[in-house]
């Protein structure tokens, strides 16, 4: 079980683990870098699948994703309040179905890495928290009416 102050670490160290993983995501010339690396990466590791060429609407795509990452990761780094982190855990379990199934569609296995990390991190976010310092995070209408919701940030 988490104490409130590790689970609050947790989820800080979540949204610096996205900031760093997803900020080359971003801009359309980052993207373009990073895709570089790891096609080379694949082709380098002889690894079955493909890693295709992006058109534009996959380039938009992936930075529309990449900016609405980044800026999840930085409201997490600087408030990260215990029902973020479920949130957060949400998406990582949503993320996770696709990254399987692009798998079984073909695509290369490095997402398998990615997939790894999002599967520790959902479930990590998923652990109980001590239910007195989640109740004094959620939101009202998930808290009850007696408990503030918390606004504190850094």
């Amino acid at each position: 079980m988490w104490t409130p102050e590790h689970y609050r670490r947790l989820v800080r160290a979540s949204g610096w683990y996205d900031l760093l993983v997803t900020a080359a995501f971003v801009t359309p010339w980052s993207f373009m870098a990073l895709h570089g690396l790891l096609q080379n990466l694949h082709h380098g590791l002889g690894l079955p699948g493909m890693l295709p060429p992006f058109e534009p609407m996959h380039m938009l795509l992936a930075n529309l994703m990449g900016s609405i990452v980044c800026v999840w990761s930085v409201l997490r780094i600087r408030d990260p309040q215990a029902v973020f982190g479920r949130y957060d855990a949400a998406g990582r379990l949503l993320f996770s179905t696709w990254q399987v199934y692009a798998l079984m569609q073909g695509a290369t296995p490095l997402i398998a890495i990615f997939l790894v990390f999002e599967l520790a991190w959902g479930v990590a976010q998923l652990w109980p928290v001590r239910a007195s310092s989640f109740a004094l995070n959620a939101p009202a209408a998930m808290a009850g009416p007696a408990i503030p919701a918390h606004t504190g940030g850094f």
